[in-house]
């Protein structure tokens, strides 16, 4: 099994604490109650249904939740209150609704040098017969990485925004994106004109970074969503803009760009985490990070943008250079 990598910077910059992260997976034929179960078995942790759509695992890591992703039945289990675990055909529903709505296991924040845990859930799942990304033609779902950053400074936030702009499409060609999560508008990559704006910000504000992502990204359907991040920040600047109840402030990313591949015997999260972690590499290496940076921009062509597929290419060779 494939170890998860350690990232540069591995402690908070103000606590020194580890850093935490949040992994969230989605995947269908597997209802919330066995799901929980799974889960459980998995963290040694307690399953309990708070509703029909809704169960919590409680364990030494913290609360493991599961639910079914499908806003009609979370409305119906939460305006039934209590009444619904008591409520029959809810559970029917439930149980029905798995079969083709995804049902999504959301992980507490993890220390980084405690993730090995994943390993087991994903194992337990798997071996319950969860099916994952390439089981549905119209379905797109993915597993979402929630990195704690190690500052929450301008400087900081720039440069891990930089560096996945720099590598989107790269990383989509890593992670080998399922062709219905491509097409889907869920995982938006920045737009090229975003990119060339983002890559000229010298000592930007935080305001300055929210404002200008909230003009060109209006949404949470971002591959990099940083929307959770910047209202962490700056709740009021980005509701002005952003009204949307599932938005919730976290003081991380939210990288939703990888597939949910549970039920492919060589998978693991460790193989998308480490993946994930170029970026982090990157972020952390200001010079490197500026020269990939002109090289870009001066790859631009007035009207044609940047070759796509060249940028891959030089991308590929320029990091076995510069930061393998």
């Amino acid at each position: 099994m494939q170890t998860f990598e350690q990232p540069p910077q591995q402690h908070n910059a103000k606590s020194g604490a580890t850093r935490q992260v949040g992994f969230e997976l989605e995947f269908s034929a597997l209802d919330v109650a066995s799901t929980a179960e799974c889960v459980a078995r998995a963290v040694s942790g307690s399953p309990y249904a708070k509703s029909p759509a809704n169960w919590q695992v409680d364990a030494s890591l913290g609360s493991f939740k599961v639910e079914i992703d499908w806003d009609f039945l979370q409305r119906l289990a939460e305006d039934r209150g209590e009444q619904a675990n008591k409520e029959a055909w809810l559970d029917s529903l439930s149980s029905a609704a798995s079969l083709v709505v995804p049902v999504e296991v959301i992980c507490p924040p993890i220390a980084l040098d405690k993730l090995d845990v994943l390993n087991d859930i994903v194992e337990a799942l798997r071996g319950a017969g969860a099916l994952g990304t390439d089981e549905s033609m119209i379905a797109a779902y993915g597993t979402h990485i929630n990195p704690e950053l190690p500052n929450l400074d301008a400087a900081t936030v720039l440069a891990y925004m930089q560096s996945f702009a720099l590598l989107q499409w790269w990383l989509v060609e890593q992670h080998h994106v399922n062709t219905t999560r491509k097409l889907s508008p869920y995982i938006d990559l920045y737009s090229e004109t975003y990119v060339c704006k983002l890559l000229q910000m010298d000592s930007p504000t935080l305001a300055t970074l929210i404002d200008d992502y909230l003009e060109f990204n209006p949404s949470r359907n971002r591959a990099l969503d940083m929307l959770p991040l910047f209202c962490e920040l700056d709740a009021e600047r980005v509701k002005k803009v952003i009204d949307d109840k599932k938005l919730k402030a976290r003081p991380t990313l939210h990288y939703r760009l990888p597939n949910c591949r549970i039920d492919v015997a060589d998978w693991s999260l460790a193989d998308e985490w480490n993946t994930y972690c170029v970026i982090e590499r990157l972020a952390n290496r200001p010079k490197a990070l500026k020269e990939l940076a002109g090289d870009f921009l001066a790859a631009h062509r007035p009207m044609l943008g940047v070759a796509r597929k060249d940028w891959i290419e030089y991308v590929s060779k320029w990091l076995k250079e510069n930061l393998a």
